[in-house]
């Protein structure tokens, strides 16, 4: 499945649900399977499903393997019978995304974990500093972590951070965890992940060097905004990892390309670490950093005001930011 976010605008409010996509519609998976248990006359079809699929994605998270199967199977059922069929009193079912607002998948992770994990981006940029590479890089892989509560999703305007003369983008994949779990080894550690999207680690260079050179953090040069999105893609709808193609463009201009499957530490090392010791819970936002060549640190490059960026990885599709003017 491709999991998202979405608002629903109504005469007593807003509301957040979560839906699947399908083809040129999203499918409130919550309303979904409301309709099949009223199909199956089930006396409390509400209850049951706001237990069962809950409408807001980490609520979803949470019910692990049972609340994705029962999503599948409400996917499936309500797809049979249409785009036109709606919930037991009417409920939309089928969204147009164009009369919906897509948020980030997950708007609010459990936490946020952001890896330097690619060889050739921290060779890259401890080369920039006249520094080899750390060796103690390859003895365990290394994170900081970020603020969860700063998460933008698609086609959200970014402002203007801190000031900066610096903003950059930064180029990765992000792995969503779906069960908890401590000492976890590698071999089982795919079994915690729920999905897999975009995302764009924005950092003001300048503010981050000037707090990194008290050899702590990243913080205020990274914490004002991390983008994910557009979706949430399921680990059976990719087939091969390594294989993913990813390209950041920014106004159309193509910046950074590279390939997943150049990462040195692979997401099952970083749960087997991270568990070390330590419970991950479903929300866990583990981001892969930021591959060779994608970010404008490499290129000696950086955003202005007003630029599009945009990064793609298909199957997730495109994460786009734009750029907001200074204020």
């Amino acid at each position: 499945m491709k999991l998202v976010s979405f608002h629903v605008h109504t005469p007593i409010g807003t509301f957040s649900r979560i839906g699947a996509l399908h083809g040129a519609s999203i499918v409130d998976l919550n309303m979904a399977y409301v309709r099949q248990l009223t199909d199956q006359d089930e006396a409390q079809p509400h209850r049951l499903a706001d237990a069962q699929v809950p409408a807001t994605m980490l609520e979803f998270l949470e019910g692990g393997s049972s609340a994705t199967a029962a999503a599948r199977r409400a996917l499936d059922y309500t797809v049979s019978l249409g785009s036109s069929v709606t919930g037991p009193a009417g409920e939309t079912i089928f969204y147009d995304p164009a009369r919906v607002r897509l948020t980030a998948p997950l708007p609010n992770p459990s936490s946020l974990r952001d890896f330097i994990a690619f060889e050739d981006h921290i060779a890259a940029t401890s080369k920039r500093r006249g520094q080899p590479i750390p060796p103690e890089w390859y003895k365990a892989p290394v994170y900081y972590k970020g603020n969860h509560r700063t998460i933008i999703g698609p086609d959200h305007e970014l402002r203007w951070p801190l000031n900066t003369q610096k903003l950059d983008y930064e180029l990765e994949l992000a792995c969503i965890i779906g069960r908890k779990g401590i000492d976890i080894a590698e071999r089982d550690a795919a079994t915690h992940i729920a999905g897999y999207t975009i995302m764009n680690d924005f950092s003001a260079r300048d503010i981050q060097f000037q707090e990194m050179a008290c050899r702590l953090g990243p913080a205020k040069g990274k914490d004002f905004a991390t983008a994910i999105g557009p979706c949430i893609v399921t680990p059976d709808e990719i087939q091969d990892l390594a294989s993913l193609r990813m390209i950041a463009r920014i106004n159309g201009e193509v910046w950074s390309e590279g390939r997943f499957g150049t990462i040195h530490w692979s997401f099952s090392q970083m749960i087997e670490h991270v568990s070390r010791g330590e419970s991950i819970y479903p929300g866990d936002l583990f981001g892969s950093g930021t591959v060779g060549g994608g970010c404008g640190l490499e290129l000696d490059r950086y955003l202005k005001p007003g630029d599009v960026v945009e990064l793609e990885i298909q199957p997730i599709g495109t994460l786009r930011t734009t750029i907001a003017a200074k204020e």
